[in-house]
């Protein structure tokens, strides 16, 4: 088997980026054995808390593993891998002989033992040099996934992509450079052009229209992409623009975002996943937007400016400069209003992370510091993760961020 033709099989499986645990496969038999590679480089996120000091991969990721080299194997017979997708069903007889560290080389070897119908019985074993790993027993399913089901009334290009699952209402115009994801619907009326790819499970709902040309006068047709992840809700008439050459050539929306009718994201934005963009939220060209963030109804942010993570900025907000991260952003010019301390409850975040927000807060706006001061106190304090973010958003804004704070005058409401 080719490189080739592994990557296209791993993306017939569930889990994907950053969850491919298959670099590469060693042996192939189409009688019941596969043997592949996994390269445990200690960058995965999953070190940075099992555990901090003494990392290891997770038993459960391990028995992934094999599932995902077995699932090649089942995918590599199949004669037509796009409509199937492999479910683990149970694990028996799991036993772990030696963590798993950093710098490992994980072999993988996985038997068919037994094949009825949709489940399969495969043995599982897992070796790093001379030592075995780990070794289980894993039911595996093949399930059917539906294909596309396009409406008469819409219009797909010859050489658009349709994943399995996905719906494509009446009266879409689906064009020639589209791929979309499973599963993804697209209610009616829904317009995708240009060289734009959607993940999965998205909802795009009537009359919005994404990957056309952008509004700038600059642009002279070159070819520019937009990139959307997964299970997005794009709402009624949002309009999503692809990128220029002067921004980089590329808009790209990240996962589970709530994007509501009218809001409009410029050519070479970048957002993050997790955001809600209010009706009628507007951004200019060149603007970030990061994870969790909100830009409430009929706001305003201005070319190359940038969001901060978990920023809530209110509605008819006009923002002209960077929104630092955790705050609570108003106003026409903006003022900040402190803390986004509901926000960041509902997040997840501890009681003690937001009481170190909040000590931040205080020195870069209640000091008689200047910003350069206050942040020098700040990394002089030992800073929490939270707080080095925010340093950090600080130091690297090019358009300077948004510290006037709202002056109360007299008549104000409590």
């Amino acid at each position: 088997m080719s490189a080739v033709d592994i990557a296209r099989l791993i993306r017939q499986i569930p889990s994907q980026y950053p969850f491919v645990l298959v670099d590469r496969v060693l042996e192939h038999d189409p009688a019941g054995r596969l043997v592949a590679v996994k390269n445990v480089t200690g960058s995965e996120e999953f070190f940075e808390g099992h555990f901090p000091d003494e990392p290891v991969m997770p038993g459960v990721l391990i028995m992934e593993c094999l599932a995902q080299a077995a699932g090649i194997w089942l995918l590599h017979d199949a004669p037509d891998p796009g409509r199937l997708e492999v479910h683990v069903v149970g694990i028996d007889g799991a036993k772990f002989r030696r963590p798993v560290v950093p710098g490992d080389q994980l072999r993988l070897e996985v038997t068919v033992q037994r094949r009825r119908r949709g489940l399969c019985r495969v043995r599982g074993e897992v070796r790093t040099a001379d030592q075995r790993v780990a070794e289980a027993t894993l039911l595996l399913q093949l399930t059917d996934v539906p294909p596309p089901d396009v409406d008469p009334s819409a219009r797909v290009a010859a050489g658009a992509v349709l994943g399995p699952g996905v719906r494509v209402g009446p009266y879409c115009v689906v064009g020639p450079q589209v791929r979309v994801g499973a599963r993804t619907v697209l209610h009616s009326h829904v317009v995708i052009d240009g060289d734009t790819t959607i993940g999965s499970d998205n909802q795009l709902y009537p009359f919005c229209s994404v990957g056309l040309a952008p509004q700038d006068l600059k642009f002279k047709g070159e070819h520019t992409r937009v990139e959307i992840g997964d299970r997005n809700q794009v709402r009624e008439f949002v309009t999503i623009h692809r990128g220029t050459a002067g921004g980089g050539g590329l808009t790209r929306i990240g996962s589970d975002n709530l994007i509501m009718a009218c809001a409009h994201i410029a050519h070479d934005c970048l957002v993050g996943s997790g955001t809600i963009f209010g009706n009628g939220a507007t951004l200019a060209g060149h603007v970030e937007v990061h994870d969790h963030a909100t830009v409430s109804a009929y706001s305003g942010v201005h070319q190359f400016c940038r969001v901060g993570t978990h920023a809530y900025t209110g509605g008819f907000t006009v923002a002209t400069k960077d929104v630092l991260p955790y705050s609570k952003t108003v106003g026409n010019r903006a003022h900040i209003y402190g803390v986004n301390t509901i926000g960041l409850t509902r997040r997840g975040f501890s009681p003690a992370a937001i009481a170190s927000i909040k000590r931040a807060y205080r020195v870069l706006l209640l000091s008689r510091l200047n910003a350069s001061q206050a942040l020098e106190r700040l990394e002089s304090e030992a800073p929490t993760p939270e707080v080095r973010v925010l340093i950090d958003f600080i130091r690297s804004s090019p358009r300077g961020v948004i510290l006037k704070r709202r002056r109360r005058t007299i008549g104000d409401e409590a």
